[in-house]
C-alpha cells in the first residue's frame, strides 16, 4: 500500500510509520524536524519535511504524490487554558494545529485519493467530557470527530472509507508535559496496534483504551450539569 502519514516525526505517528514501513509498505512520513525525521529515512520512509499550516506548500508537495491506499492525519498540539483569563492566541494555537492543518492537508491530498482508499483523523476521547483547562484541545477533537462523519458522508460515493481515531493517554513526547494523573495510559506501540487493527477492520470509529473509551462514553451520556460537576472535582481533586 502507499500510505501517507503526517505528525510522523515522534509520538503515535511515528510509530504507525515504522509499523507499517516494517511490513512492507511504502510510507511517506510528514513533520516539521528534519533531524527526527532522518529515522524514518533511515528504515526506508520517505520523509516529508514540511509545515502544514502553509496551505501552498502543503498543495504544492502533496500534489506530487501518488495516489494513496491509506492517509493517516496525525499531526496535532495540545496547550490548557488558563481558567482565570481566556487567551485567544493560545486558542488559535491549538485549532490551527489541530483542525485547520487537517483542512489544509485535505485539500493537497484529495486528489490522491481513490476508490478504496481509507482516510483516518486522529481526534481523541478528551472531546466526551467537559475537562477543566481543555476548551481548546477538546473543541478542536470534536471538530475532528464532527469532521470525520461528514467526510464519511460525502466520501461514500467515491468508495472513500473515513474513519475516526479516538485515543485515551498514550505516552508521547506531548503527554510528557501533562502534570496531571492520566489513568489507562498505553505506549505509543499499543496505539499504533489500535489503530492498525481497526483499519484493517475498516471500523469507523477507533476508539482505545476499550476499557477507558467505554467510561468516557458513559459519562457522555450523563447531563451536562452532572458531567461539569464531575470534571471540577477532578481539577480540584488534581490541584490539592
Amino acid at each position: 500500500m502507499n500510505i501517507l502519514i503526517t505528525g510522523a516525526s515522534s509520538g503515535i505517528g511515528k510509530q504507525l510509520a515504522l509499523d507499517y514501513a516494517a511490513k512492507g509498505h511504502q510510507v511517506w512520513g510528514q513533520g516539521r524536524n528534519k533531524e527526527r525525521l532522518q529515522e524514518l529515512t533511515d528504515k526506508g520512509i520517505t520523509a516529508l519535511p514540511l509545515e502544514l499550516a502553509d496551505l501552498a506548500k502543503v498543495r504544492a508537495s502533496l500534489s506530487e504524490l501518488p495516489a494513496m491506499d491509506l492517509i493517516v492525519l496525525c499531526a496535532g498540539n495540545c496547550e490548557y487554558l488558563d481558567p482565570e483569563c481566556f487567551d485567544a492566541e493560545l486558542f488559535s494555537r491549538v485549532w490551527q494545529a489541530n483542525v485547520l492543518t487537517v483542512a489544509n492537508c485535505l485539500d493537497g491530498v484529495w486528489g490522491q485519493l481513490k476508490p478504496g482508499s481509507q482516510l483516518a483523523l486522529v481526534g481523541s476521547l478528551a472531546h466526551l467530557l467537559p475537562f477543566s483547562q481543555a476548551g481548546a484541545y477538546g473543541s478542536s477533537k470534536a471538530a475532528i470527530h464532527y469532521l470525520s462523519q461528514a467526510l464519511g458522508t460525502d466520501l461514500a460515493a467515491k468508495q472513500v472509507s473515513v474513519h475516526c481515531v479516538q485515543p485515551g493517554f498514550v505516552k508521547t513526547p506531548l503527554t510528557d508535559k501533562n502534570a496531571f494523573a492520566m489513568p489507562n495510559m498505553i505506549s505509543s506501540e499499543q496505539a499504533s496496534q489500535y489503530i492498525m487493527k481497526g483499519l484493517a477492520k475498516g471500523k469507523t470509529s477507533i476508539n482505545f483504551p476499550g476499557v477507558f473509551s467505554g467510561i468516557l462514553h458513559f459519562l457522555n451520556c450523563l447531563p451536562v450539569s452532572w458531567q461539569q460537576s464531575l470534571c471540577r472535582r477532578l481539577a480540584h481533586k488534581e490541584g490539592a
